[in-house]
Parts: C-alpha cells; structure tokens; sequence
C-alpha cells in the first residue's frame, strides 16, 4: 500500500508542476492564470501529505525521496515534450537514465 501512496505522491507532484507551467502561460488556455495556481498550490500540498504518510508506512527517506524525485523528473520531462513542445533531447534522456540509476545504487547500497 505505502508503494501506491508514493506513486499518488508522485502523480500530485507531476500535476502541480505541469500546473505551475500552465499558470505562467495564461494565454494559451481559456482558464484564468489563477485557477492554475490553486492546482499547484493543492498539488503540491497534496504530494508533500502523501509523501509523509509513505515515511510513516515505514519506506525508508533515502529510497522514497530518491525514488520522487527521479520519477518526478522523468514524468515532468516527458509530459513537457507531449503537452509544451519542449525539448527531450540524447543528453536529457541519459541525465535521466543516470538519475534513476543514481536511486538504484542508494537501494542497493543499504543493503
């Protein structure tokens, strides 16, 4: 269960980043800039109450703050390509790869 809190944790993250863009672009939608900045203001306050009950179900922090924010940054990365048209280019992929790796060699260094 403490697996889907963290990955709900995450999508709240996602969600108020990608908010957060949106509200710095108010011309390109019809919804006031304000609106989005209610979205990344319950977004992220969302995540951060998420994020505290993970460490309460007993996920380690090292493992789960490692764990979103590599997720974070590979899911922003990839939805700012599909929705903004913003770069994702060879050298982004591997900084991204090498992040998740980075998450990979902490779980396995508390072995």
């Amino acid at each position: 269960m403490s697996w889907v809190v963290l990955a709900l944790a995450i999508l709240c993250e996602v969600s108020a980043t990608l908010s957060l863009r949106m509200a710095s672009t108010p011309r390109a939608t019809g919804t006031p800039s304000r609106l989005w900045y209610l979205a990344v203001v319950a977004g992220y306050a969302a995540s951060f109450v998420l994020f505290s009950l993970v460490l309460r179900m007993g996920i380690g922090l090292a493992i789960s703050y490692g764990i979103w924010t590599a997720a974070g940054v590979a899911l922003t990365a990839i939805a700012g390509r599909v929705f903004f048209k913003e770069p994702f280019t060879r050298v982004m992929v591997i900084g991204t790869l090498a992040i998740m790796l980075g998450v990979v060699l902490i779980e396995l260094g508390q072995g």
